[in-house]
């Protein structure tokens, strides 16, 4: 026994156990799960407890590599040309910006406390990357939907972009200034556009493979072409030293782009990346270096100052200067705070490059990222309430049953099963808090009736509904504009010109008010043909807080009839 060892599988099963008691706990406290996650992989690694054998997380990377690129894949799928044409007119310009700010605001403040010039431009081109993962995962946790969480996603693509191709040319100048460049400055360029180039042509080949097979074979075999496919390319890729970012992330915008069926080829990858998720943020928490990041000391707490300062001013400011919402200017630069996979990989290459310039590097980045991802989803589910662009009941965790209450209903249904009668008491949770409106709320300011038709339809386009309430100057609602009905006007010039949204109005009978029930909500959508009704201020003017969704009200009481089974 002396000589026992546990195997990797073991390690696995304890870390998912683990993981599933934090999420219970994330829960509870209110807490996005990746957090819990990180933190069970920090508890147990060996920055606390050492409980994990470093040669079985090594034994992980394969799957933390696979997991990442399921992650851009998914990423990938949301960029339709439709939907990167409409997204690029707003946010390129904030994605320049706030790329631009943070580079320079990293790079000069790290150059005045004493950073080498080579080490703080790196450093700076680093602090453009965006936790893809993280991030990706804490919206689809709370099934966000609007403005900020559409430009989050944007953002988060173009900023890992930029900060490949920024750190390796910030690395070729650094190199050619200390004259420590073995071959040309030309070769040395070429190799790296055939590389991106080279990465791109991958993801295009995946996303064509996978297109075309989902559309040739049965829906029950699309997940294991996606893996097959997804294993493959990513093994090329570490073969070649080919950036695997760019590929997944460009297969899954050309499966966005060529195939009817991609939500759901989303859907059915979601079976998988949700285990994944758990072994990925798990694992990658016992990376983590409490060590490290005490290690790093002032100037670790200046390049994470700093870096936060940049994502979030440079949206502000571009924002701004755009004519963005409030909630875009305000919200959207603290989601850009998550920062983990494309720095550390990146500080790992700029090590072997050059031992005496990269070691630095990876010792900051290696202690800042312990905090980034630990507060960078706190910050994401912040910015996601106070923008309304999650309902509440998504982000607040009802207990149905107590611990002894679920004692009681093993016991009840074992002595169902010997066959021996009895009567089940009065479940407690059933007289527990009711889903309530207010749970359910997805915030919107309507559109004004004044608005012209171009501004009606640049509120659609950034809307997932069918229904959009309209407002007077004392938000109240005068009716509801419904996209079916728009038909008629849309594509006659003539029209459009003279059109206002109150001449769209249609009357509607129902509203909603935040304290009342769900099943409120659903007894008016039994009559409705709407996806979604406005929700009111009870008192007078009855101002329009927002508006409550077929889909989200469903989806609560479905979950709340399961809990209480």
């Amino acid at each position: 026994m002396d000589d026992f060892h546990l195997h990797i599988a073991s390690t696995l099963g304890l870390l998912l156990g683990a993981c599933l008691a934090a999420g219970v706990f994330a829960d509870l406290l209110h807490l996005p799960k990746v957090t819990a996650f990180l933190l069970v992989g920090l508890v147990v690694g060996p920055s606390m407890l050492d409980l994990i054998p470093m040669d079985h997380v090594d034994g992980f990377e394969p799957v933390l590599e696979f997991a990442m690129a399921v992650v851009l894949f998914n990423l990938g799928c949301e960029f339709t040309f439709k939907k990167v044409r409409r997204i690029a007119g707003h946010c390129l310009t904030i994605s320049a910006v706030e790329i631009l700010v943070t580079c320079a605001l990293v790079t000069i403040g790290l150059r005045v406390f004493g950073c080498s010039g080579g080490t703080a431009i790196l450093l700076g081109c680093l602090a453009v990357a965006t936790a893809p993962a993280t991030t990706v995962l804490v919206l689809k946790e709370f099934r966000s939907e609007g403005p900020v969480t559409e430009s989050t996603g944007f953002l988060v693509a173009m900023n890992n972009f930029a900060c490949i191709i920024m750190f390796e040319f910030a690395f070729l100048a650094i190199h050619l200034i200390q004259g420590k460049l073995d071959v040309s400055l030309g070769s040395q360029v070429g190799v790296l556009l055939t590389d991106i180039a080279g990465s791109v042509m991958l993801g295009l080949a995946g996303g064509l493979i996978v297109s075309y097979g989902c559309g040739l074979l049965r829906m029950t075999r699309w997940l294991v072409l996606l893996v097959a496919t997804t294993t493959f390319l990513l093994g090329v890729c570490e073969s070649f030293d080919i950036p695997y970012m760019i590929t997944f992330l460009v297969m899954g915008v050309t499966v966005a782009n060529t195939s009817e069926m991609k939500g759901k080829i989303v859907d059915e990858l979601d079976h998988l990346s949700g285990l994944l998720a758990v072994v990925f943020f798990a694992v990658h928490g016992t990376q983590l270096d409490i060590r490290a990041f005490l290690a790093a000391g002032m100037i670790g707490a200046v390049y994470i100052l700093l870096r936060m300062s940049g994502k979030w001013v440079g949206v502000y400011a571009a924002a701004r200067a755009t004519r963005q919402p409030l909630e875009v200017r305000h919200w959207l630069g603290s989601c850009l705070f998550a920062q983990a996979g494309a720095a550390i990989a990146l500080s790992s290459i700029a090590v072997s490059r050059d031992p005496e310039l990269g070691k630095p590097i990876q010792d900051i980045i290696l202690g800042s990222v312990v905090l980034f991802e630990i507060i960078g989803p706190l910050f994401i589910r912040q910015s996601l309430l106070r923008t309304g662009e999650v309902p509440l009941a998504q982000a607040i965790h009802h207990t149905h049953r107590t611990p002894s209450e679920q004692v009681r209903e093993l016991a009840d249904r074992f002595r169902l099963g010997l066959g021996r009668h009895h009567s089940p008491s009065e479940n407690k949770s059933e007289r527990g808090r009711k889903v309530k409106v207010s749970d359910l709320l997805r915030k919107t300011k309507g559109i004004h009736q004044s608005a012209d038709f171009e501004a009606v339809i640049s509120h659609i386009e950034h809307s997932n509904d069918n229904t959009y309430p309209v407002v007077d100057d004392k938000m109240r609602v005068v009716g509801v504009i419904r996209y079916p009905l728009l038909s008629n006007v849309m594509f006659d010039d003539s029209v459009t010109q003279l059109v206002r949204a109150e001449d769209l109005v249609s009357e509607t009978d129902s509203v909603l008010f935040p304290d009342d029930l769900a099943a409120r909500a659903f007894e008016l959508f039994e009559a409705e043909t709407d996806d979604c009704i406005p929700v009111v201020t009870r008192g007078e003017p009855n101002e329009l807080q927002g508006v409550v969704r077929r889909s989200d009200v469903m989806h609560a009481l479905i979950t709340r009839r399961r809990k209480t089974k």
